[in-house]
């Protein structure tokens, strides 16, 4: 038996090039971008021909995410909007099961927040109903106003919105109505998204005829005699919807994102200001 020494390339010959992650696997294709030699594990598909791993990640971190053109991430679906659809439709069922007892619970009373510090009910009645009608109407304004406008703002600033408009309405029902009823719904919530679609449809500037009309008739309604109808959680939660969303449609560009942080909160900074320095008079508790 004889021996060899091991072979090795002649001049002019390359070696074999195996992958730079794997080097115990041949291969011939290399990454579009750094042409190192790759094997099927680390080959990643790109426009033209394969990228390594390492080279798709750093694209990855270099590319800045989509972005609406008021800053909020682009969503797939109005999620937002659905799940409070869901909660709405959920808590009507439970209020009818219960009698009315969770609205007695977290319907929006004066003397209640007032006496008592039962500050959650400002938001939790923005949740609930009085009667079929009544949630039928405020889930189809929601159904027709909010996937829009969680396109438009993204998820966060979206329920930002409507949840400022809601607490817009109930700080306004806090100062004005009368200590002896008991409010529930959505209305200032959906009038904060009337006056969002007004405002950012004057920015976009696009058709606004329709949703004038549209609150124009929901006002009249509202202050009709003899309507059983909170005009303060309108009059509230439309006018903290336009300011929240010129805050949100106006920010420039340059600053979106902080600006229209801080906007928001001094928004909310405002509201809690007229809760807290409101006159604690000796309400009856209802």
């Amino acid at each position: 038996m004889t021996s060899q020494p091991p072979t090795t390339p002649s001049q002019g010959e390359e070696a074999v090039p195996t992958c730079y992650r794997h080097p115990e696997r041949e291969t011939y294709v290399r990454c579009q971008r750094c042409d190192r030699p790759i094997c099927p594990d680390c080959m990643r598909e790109a426009a033209v021909g394969h990228q390594c791993v390492d080279c798709v990640a750093e694209a990855n971190r270099a590319t800045r995410a989509a972005r609406t053109v008021f800053g909020g991430g682009l969503i797939a679906k109005p999620y937002v909007t659905f799940a409070i659809l869901g909660i709405n439709v959920l808590l009507f069922i439970a209020q009818e099961l219960t009698q009315g007892g969770i609205a007695e619970r977290f319907g929006m009373n004066v003397a209640y927040v007032a006496v008592l510090g039962e500050y959650h009910r400002l938001i939790t009645s923005a949740f609930l109903h009085w009667g079929i009608l009544h949630i039928l109407f405020n889930s189809w304004a929601l159904y027709v106003l909010g996937p829009s406008l969680e396109r438009m703002l993204g998820h966060v600033r979206f329920l930002a919105l409507y949840l400022l408009s809601a607490l817009g309405g109930s700080v306004l029902g806090y100062w004005f109505d009368d200590p002896r009823v008991l409010s529930v719904g959505a209305s200032g919530a959906i009038f904060g998204l009337f006056a969002a679609t007004f405002v950012i449809g004057r920015r976009l500037n696009v058709d606004i005829r329709g949703i004038v009309v549209l609150i124009v008739i929901n006002l009249v309604i509202t202050f009709w005699p003899g309507t059983n109808i909170s005009w303060t959680a309108h009059v509230g939660g439309l006018i903290t919807g336009a300011v929240v969303a010129a805050a949100l449609a106006y920010a420039p560009k340059s600053a979106r994102t902080p600006v229209q942080v801080a906007a928001l909160a001094a928004v909310l900074a405002l509201l809690g200001v007229l809760v807290m320095i409101r006159p604690n008079f000796p309400f009856p508790i209802v």
